[in-house]
């Protein structure tokens, strides 16, 4: 858990302007600056980012955010990783109150992980370099159809067919940091009592591997022309886990939003073959099977995942894997689909012999995976029979038992029932299926608490634009605002709380941030907010006290009604009564006096 005061630090500390700059192409329009946004397609800018506020807002879709919320949002990284990657470039470190690490160990793995990143770049660099020169490489390139453009896009290289190749840019070719990031294999002699080292990549088209950010984290080899085996991947190093990273995604992150999809294939060729044939939203699991944390990264840049497959055995195995790792994320508001081409056909040369037409039109029918599901299950099972009925349930249960209680998963439910002649409630009580739907009576949905109007949303808005008046909230004013909505005392008392902590340096940005950890409370205000012009602290600070100041006569109102209704029969309602009509007058001077000095 990041300390909220830390968040608060670092986003004092960066400046919007510049993160959002690195990715969106902005230009000074007035107080803020202006883009085209990079969340939805649009000819003319409607992103905004304002450096007074350091905020973020898009009027034509209407995404906003602080810093941390542009990365995640653009980069698909989660929380912890958008806040690291800030803090590394304003030179702090994140606390973790997991790390239980010494600070001179933790510093010890943090200068591993840059020395290895460096050597990853450098060898990435003396691979491009190697291309150039390497007629065969570029001879099978071409023939495969692709460009020098679109290999220079993904940064593709040569691995020249020498045993120490990477001499050249290392001198030092015994420093171990070669050996950790897999450019290098160092193996024991089985004779005698020397060691013998050599590069891993040799006369291999080099693909390589960048993460979120960028960074080139590993390598994939393939060999020209025939050759076991066929594509090498660097192996498992701090910086390269298989089962946690998709090839092309870096690349890919613009082309999947506007395509509105992300393609999933089977390899390096696919991915870069699919770009230079116009489907660039396509990427690759590393040699190994799609994980659940692969889905977990497609499913924060897109709702819509199509997983493309050879028609062969294979193929069919792997569409498996893919889809058990689907179902703990799939949801009503995810679609993800099965793509099976014929059995001798890849993507890259289905779409060379058919057209990118056709293929557009195979992507469009792909299989849901409710249907593919519901295929597995049926399998070779005779469904005529008890027991061909009973094998695809008993196929079903820890499918089902994987997705989270879901309207997709009552509908699949459905129509296993329908298909193995049993009824919903039948199966997700065999099942034991997490929150029942179909056995169970749905409770009436609670009843929202209504959306703040009038004074109400005045004076919400002045606090959360401008944190250190809800800072300055004193006891009786908190009490005032308890007294307006008593159903939202606790949002008042929350959002004073909030800003108080944050003391005298409390940003919009930063309030923003924390509150958007609390729920939905407060999004519309802050999106109303962030589309608005900065307003002026003193200005706000005039106009909440004449909000308090209007809400104390409103209430002060109420109870001279109620006292006057019940006749003011005795002396004490009759002294009440002339009490509020004082603090009535006081009030009205009050009015009067800020008016005469504004």
């Amino acid at each position: 858990m990041i300390p909220q005061s830390f968040i608060q630090d670092l986003l004092n500390r960066v400046d919007i302007v510049d993160v959002v700059g690195k990715y969106v192409q902005l230009k000074k329009g007035g107080a803020n600056f202006m883009g085209l946004c990079p969340f939805h397609n649009e000819k003319s800018p409607s992103f905004t980012v304002s450096p007074s506020k350091q905020f973020y807002h898009c009027f034509g879709c209407g995404a906003h955010g602080t810093a941390i919320g542009f990365l995640i949002e653009y980069s698909g990284i989660g929380f912890v990783d958008a806040v690291k990657e800030l803090a590394q470039g304003v030179g702090m470190t994140v606390p973790n109150d997991d790390d239980r690490l010494p600070p001179a160990q933790r510093a010890e793995a943090q200068a591993k992980s840059l020395a290895l990143s460096d050597v990853m770049t450098r060898a990435c660099d003396y691979y491009r370099k190697q291309l150039r020169g390497a007629q065969n490489a570029i001879a099978y390139l071409q023939k495969r159809g692709l460009s020098g453009e679109i290999a220079a896009r993904f940064g593709m290289g040569y691995a020249p067919d020498a045993w120490d190749g990477l001499k050249t840019v290392f001198p030092d070719y015994q420093n171990e940091a070669l050996v950790e990031a897999g450019l290098v294999i160092d193996k024991s002699e089985e004779e005698g009592a020397g060691r013998k080292r050599y590069d891993r990549f040799r006369d291999r088209i080099m693909f390589p591997i960048r993460n979120t950010k960028g960074q080139v984290i590993g390598f994939g080899g393939r060999v020209l022309e025939q050759g076991e085996p066929k594509y090498l991947n660097s192996p498992e190093t701090p910086l390269f886990q298989k089962g946690s990273e998709l090839y092309g995604l870096f690349e890919a992150r613009q082309a999947i939003r506007d395509a509105g999809y992300v393609l999933v294939t089977e390899g390096y060729m696919d991915v870069v073959a699919l770009a230079q044939l116009g489907f660039p939203q396509a990427v690759a699991t590393l040699g190994t099977a799609c994980t659940p944390t692969h889905v977990q990264k497609l499913l924060r840049q897109t709702d819509h995942v199509v997983f493309s497959f050879d028609g062969d055995a294979a193929g069919r195995r792997a569409a498996r894997r893919a889809l058990d790792a689907c179902l703990p994320h799939a949801g009503d508001n995810k679609t993800i689909q099965f793509l099976f081409l014929p059995a001798e056909h890849d993507p890259d040369s289905y779409v060379r012999e058919f057209g990118a037409e056709a293929f557009e039109a195979q992507i469009k029918d792909a299989m849901p995976l409710s249907r593919f599901l519901l295929k597995e299950v049926a399998g070779e099972h005779d469904l005529r029979t008890a027991e061909g009925r009973a094998r695809a349930q008993f196929d079903a249960k820890p499918l089902l038992q994987a997705m989270p209680a879901s309207a997709l998963r009552l509908q699949i439910v459905r129509s296993l029932a329908q298909m193995t002649q049993s009824t919903p409630a039948e199966i997700e009580a065999l099942f034991e299926l997490a929150k029942p739907v179909a056995r169970a009576r749905i409770a009436p949905p609670k009843t929202s608490r209504p959306a703040p109007v009038g004074l109400e949303r005045q004076i919400l808005r002045l606090l959360v634009a401008h944190p250190v008046l809800a800072a300055s909230l004193d006891h009786e004013a908190l009490e005032v605002l308890a007294r307006l909505v008593p159903e939202r005392t606790e949002i008042w008392a929350q959002l004073a709380a909030a800003s108080q902590a944050m003391g005298e340096h409390a940003t919009f940005a930063a309030l923003a941030e924390q509150l958007r950890a609390t729920g939905g409370e407060f999004e519309d205000l802050i999106a109303e907010i962030a589309a608005d012009q900065e307003s002026d602290v003193n200005t706000a600070r005039l106009e909440l006290a004449g909000a308090l100041r209007q809400t104390k006569m409103k209430l002060l109102k109420a109870e001279m009604e109620q006292l006057a209704a019940s006749g003011l029969q005795s002396d004490e309602a009759r002294q009440r009564y002339r009490q509020l009509m004082m603090q009535q007058d006081q009030l009205r001077r009050e009015a009067q006096s800020e008016s005469g000095q504004g």
